[in-house]
This record gives C-alpha cells, sequence and structure tokens, in this order.
C-alpha cells in the first residue's frame, strides 16, 4: 500500500471522527435556543391546545422557550410543506396531522411534499376520535339499526362533513364500503355548518369531534351512537366503538411531532423521550382527556410505520369511493 493511499485513509478516518464528536456534542447540548412547532392549522380547534401542552412540557425540561407557529392554509399543507423545508436542526418541529401526512396526500393531489420521505417522525401525541352522532329524532340507537335504517331509505339518509375529502367524510366512506349503507354526502364548508343543519334536522347524522359534539349531546339535540376509535375513550365510557360492530373500522384522527428529514437522529430520541415522559405524566394525561383527546405515545419508527400504514389505507378507501377533492 502506497504512502498516499495510507494518508488518504488516516484522513478519512480522522474526519469521520471529528464528524462523529461534533454531532454528539450538538446532542449533548441541543437545545441551546428557541424551538419553534409549526401548527397547520389556526388557533381553536384541537391542534393548537395540543402542540402548546407539549411545548410548555419541551420548554420546562428544556429549559428554552418553545415557539407556537401557526400556519393554517391550503388543507393543512401549507404548515407542513414550511415544515418540511426548514432546516433539520431540531429548532423547527411540526406538529403533523393525519389531514397533512395521510388523507391528504391520499388524494394524489400535487403537495409540496413528501409525507414518507420529507419528514422525521418524532412520536406520536394524540388521538382526536370521532363520534357518529345522529338527530335526536332517529330511532337507532346503535350502528346496526343506523345502518338497517339507512338501506329502509335509498337514497334519503344523509351523512353530513365539514367538506369533501375531510376525515369525517372518509369515516362515512368507509362506513358504507364495510356495510353497504349507502349513506348519502352532503358536504358543507365547515364543522359549523353541519352541525347547524344537523341539530335542524335537515341532515341525518355526521361524524364530528367530542369537544365540539358533548354540548349538543347534553342539550338532547344530537344522540352520540359510537366512536370512531378503534377502542372506547376514556372521555367517554359508555359509548362503543363502531369496531365492536365492524371489526377494524377506524375512523380517528392524529397529531404527532416531527422535524425535517435529515434531523439528527440524537435529537429526534431527545425530544421522544420527553414526549414519552409528558405523555405518562398523570396531569398532563388528565389535560388532553378534558378536551377530549386520548393520549399515545410511540417510538419514531412507529410513526412513520402509521403513516405509511394509513396512507395505504386511505388512498384505497378514496379510490374505491371514487372521491375527487374538488366534488361536491
Amino acid at each position: 500500500m502506497s504512502f498516499t493511499s495510507v494518508m488518504r485513509r488516516i484522513v478519512v478516518a480522522l474526519l469521520m471522527a471529528v464528524s462523529a464528536t461534533a454531532a454528539s456534542a450538538a446532542e449533548i447540548s441541543y437545545p441551546t435556543r428557541p424551538i419553534r412547532i409549526i401548527v397547520p392549522y389556526p388557533p381553536g380547534g384541537s391542534t393548537d391546545p395540543t402542540a402548546r401542552a407539549f411545548g410548555t412540557w419541551l420548554s420546562d425540561k428544556f429549559g428554552v422557550s418553545v415557539v407556537i407557529d401557526n400556519r393554517p392554509g391550503a388543507g393543512a399543507t401549507l404548515g407542513h410543506g414550511l415544515a418540511a423545508k426548514a432546516t433539520p436542526d431540531g429548532y423547527t418541529l411540526l406538529l403533523g396531522t393525519s389531514g397533512g401526512l395521510v388523507t391528504g396526500p391520499a388524494f394524489g393531489t400535487k403537495i409540496p411534499y413528501d409525507p414518507v420521505r420529507d419528514f422525521a417522525p418524532i412520536g406520536l401525541g394524540v388521538y382526536v376520535p370521532f363520534l357518529l352522532v345522529v338527530h335526536s329524532v332517529i330511532p337507532a340507537k346503535s350502528v346496526g339499526e343506523l345502518v338497517a335504517l339507512a338501506k329502509a331509505r335509498p337514497g334519503k339518509f344523509n351523512f353530513g362533513s365539514p367538506g369533501t375529502g375531510t376525515p369525517n367524510h372518509l369515516g362515512m366512506e368507509l362506513l358504507n364500503a364495510m356495510t353497504g349503507a349507502g349513506f348519502v354526502h352532503v358536504p358543507y364548508k365547515g364543522g359549523g355548518p353541519a352541525m347547524v343543519d344537523l341539530i335542524a334536522g335537515r341532515i341525518e347524522a355526521l361524524f364530528g369531534g367530542i369537544p365540539y359534539c358533548q354540548p349538543h349531546i347534553a342539550s338532547g339535540r344530537i344522540r352520540a351512537i359510537a366512536i370512531g376509535h378503534p377502542t372506547r375513550v376514556k372521555s367517554m365510557p359508555a359509548v362503543p366503538a363502531i369496531a365492536e360492530t365492524l371489526p377494524g373500522f377506524n375512523n380517528t384522527t392524529w397529531y404527532g411531532l416531527l422535524a425535517p428529514a435529515g434531523t439528527p437522529a440524537p435529537i429526534v430520541n431527545k425530544i421522544n423521550a420527553e414526549m414519552k415522559r409528558a405523555l405518562a405524566d398523570a396531569a398532563f394525561r388528565k389535560h388532553l382527556e378534558s378536551i377530549g383527546l386520548e393520549p399515545a405515545a410511540s417510538t419514531p419508527k412507529e410513526l412513520g410505520d402509521m403513516i405509511r400504514t394509513e396512507l395505504e389505507r386511505w388512498t384505497k378507501v378514496i379510490r374505491d369511493a371514487g372521491i375527487q377533492p374538488s366534488s361536491s
């Protein structure tokens, strides 16, 4: 072996050692300045309080400020796109949602990021279960009775949603696919108008978030039939899961923390460890449950695997139902 070859190998080895040392030092000292969490929706709803809960925990444990940066628009894809293009140094994180990472991309429309390749998953944070609710005059008290009622009224059982392609809508399509119920989709420009028409009796049913539905359930104007989460939830334990009647049914959205692809693994793991500590804390869990959320922890790999699996599942539902993003 020539002297030049020996020296080249020595230089390469030294560079690798320096790089590893620098990465280790960065992980040990991280973070040293404020962290930004991009939230792809405006304040209100459940994304903002979820991000603030985790942000407060990370700020307390890491000793730096955590800034919540609401970037709504384009069906949540604007915020996801901004996060995907951020510097992968651990100082820009994303509260990723199933809408922006799964159901939106599942339509196959052009978006400014790849939900699998452009992010480094950190950890799942919460599930956001959808309630299946009906107008109070609807006689059905269970999923089976509701399906039977719809089949007895073909083309006349109206099922509202906040819009075509929303998780609420896709849950109805999944229910149709699994039962042949023949629910008729009635899209609205948001959840508010859909709920107004449900209360008024102009539509018969919809899928809605727990915090959004609970006041109207308490008033007796609507009734909860079941929940789209795979299991019953702690905030409403008396409401059965649809999966108890239809095994495999799952219509639950979720939020988790992600970073831009290329973020060093030690940083990802450090944040994940704190997320798990937060989700194991009784007071932290109670706060999330009080706003209708189901705390849920995962490893970075588990979140990545879930994104891929969910993307495949909802792509099939959308394709089989012939849904188009712009249809009404």
